[in-house]
């Protein structure tokens, strides 16, 4: 709805945007939501349906964002929403336990090998924090090795300088994480096992763990070179080091059992989110029983506090198990199909247009780069004009598709081929 000012019209994501500045910092609640990087306002969205989003002014946009991965069946499946509705007649939250939460970890174990016991949170950012702080307590050690260009949410830990080198301590990345904090937190560079190994070697038997995506959702859907992810697994269990899996993006989104299935690799502990949530805020992290048993609270094993009022909230614990259900073999195949469709797509019109740009990405996910430049870490994902990936993004969104700011894309089961080669034709439009 278009709010009018005297004699001018203004359009109703900007009219929002701007009682959005007035009480929230920036006018967003994430980074990600704000246009910083590509100018312009940003789109409210009022509604979604299957494959499309429509904003505040009335816009309809076939959506490649998807929430940032939890859609994977597209907005407001009937099942899911049948499901999260049964469970709301009943209650919205307890901070009791429920059967739900029992179906949902009994569905994580049978379907993720690598995890035994799990615990519920509300969000990736939880699951991660509580897995490096396990791993700490579990080896006595107080470092961890994170890579350049991996995100595992706004933990302090987290929070250190991409580049800082993969010999270095980390140095704090965002005001109020403490340097002390920071100097614990060791980098590597992705698809550089020697990175690791000299971290290793410089810090013997202080490590308490590796963590690390899979497939780097944050940088540039860049896949592990092979055998990678097998040396990271010798490396940790030659030191003592728990080695951890962020698959808060890739978990049930490039197969059932996760990046870790698909890559033949097993982990000690293992963070979710997103798909399993079916569209409510979830998190979790699990792994080996033994690993697990600190937080155990019985008999006074439990040594590490871990709490949350809305730690598996039955809402979330309904909608995630109804969106797992729908997750088959045959589901994953057309969500591998259509990812091959687009990416196949895009590289014919890159040769096509003779443009210097090249697209990534395995499954359902995918990441649109502007360089031609062989792309395995952080520092050759950059895009070498900052201004470019602003200029794409901004023509595809004008044109009626919905792309991640920096070029990160997600497909979801509610997508046609028929959207898939609209992304492409429309992408045409946009190169020059």
């Amino acid at each position: 709805m278009k709010t009018t000012t005297g004699d001018q019209t203004i359009p109703a994501s900007q009219a929002l945007f701007t009682r959005a500045e007035q009480v929230l910092p920036g006018g967003v609640n994430s980074p990600v939501r704000a246009y910083r990087a590509v100018g312009g306002t940003p789109r409210f969205i009022t509604r979604a349906q299957g494959s499309r989003v429509w904003d505040a002014d009335g816009n309809e946009l076939v959506d490649y964002v998807g929430a940032w991965g939890p859609m994977i069946l597209g907005h407001r499946p009937p099942a899911v929403i049948a499901a999260i509705e049964r469970q709301l007649a009943s209650g919205l939250a307890f901070g009791a336990p429920t059967a739900l939460e029992v179906d949902m970890a009994e569905t994580i174990t049978r379907l993720v090998p690598s995890i035994e016991m799990v615990r519920l949170v509300s969000s990736g950012t939880e699951a991660t924090m509580a897995a490096i702080r396990l791993a700490r307590a579990v080896t006595g050690r107080a470092r961890i090795i994170k890579f350049e260009g991996c995100y595992h949410g706004h933990g302090d830990s987290f929070l250190v300088k991409a580049g800082s080198g993969a010999a270095t301590f980390g140095t704090p990345d965002s005001p109020g994480v403490t340097p002390s904090t920071a100097r614990d937190t060791l980098t590597a560079r992705f698809n550089d096992a020697g990175s690791v190994r000299e971290l290793f070697a410089s810090h013997p038997a202080e490590v308490a763990a590796v963590i690390v995506e899979p497939v780097v959702g944050n940088m540039g859907v860049v896949a592990p070179a092979w055998g990678f992810l097998q040396d990271l697994r010798d490396l940790c269990t030659a030191d003592g080091a728990l080695l951890i899996f962020d698959e808060v993006m890739t978990g049930f989104r490039l197969a059932r059992g996760g990046a870790q299935e698909k890559y033949g690799v097993t982990p000690d502990l293992t963070t979710l989110g997103k798909i399993i949530g079916g569209g409510l805020a979830v998190g979790a992290f699990g792994g080996r029983a033994d690993v697990m048993n600190p937080y155990d609270p019985r008999d006074g094993k439990g040594r590490i506090n871990h709490g949350g009022t809305f730690n598996a909230n039955p809402l979330t614990m309904a909608g995630g198990i109804a969106t797992m259900e729908q997750l088959t073999p045959e589901a994953y195949a057309r969500l591998d199909a259509l990812g091959d469709r687009l990416r196949d797509g895009v590289r014919r019109l890159l040769r096509k247009k003779g443009y210097a740009g090249q697209i990534t990405g395995t499954g359902s996910l995918f990441w649109l780069h502007h360089t031609k430049k062989k792309l395995s870490d952080y520092r050759s994902a950059r895009p070498e004009d900052p201004k470019t990936p602003a200029r794409a993004f901004l023509g595809l969104v004008n044109g009626g598709v919905l792309l991640s700011q920096r070029g990160l894309g997600a497909c979801s089961l509610a997508m046609t081929d028929a959207d898939v080669d609209r992304f492409v034709e429309t992408l045409g439009r946009v190169l020059y």
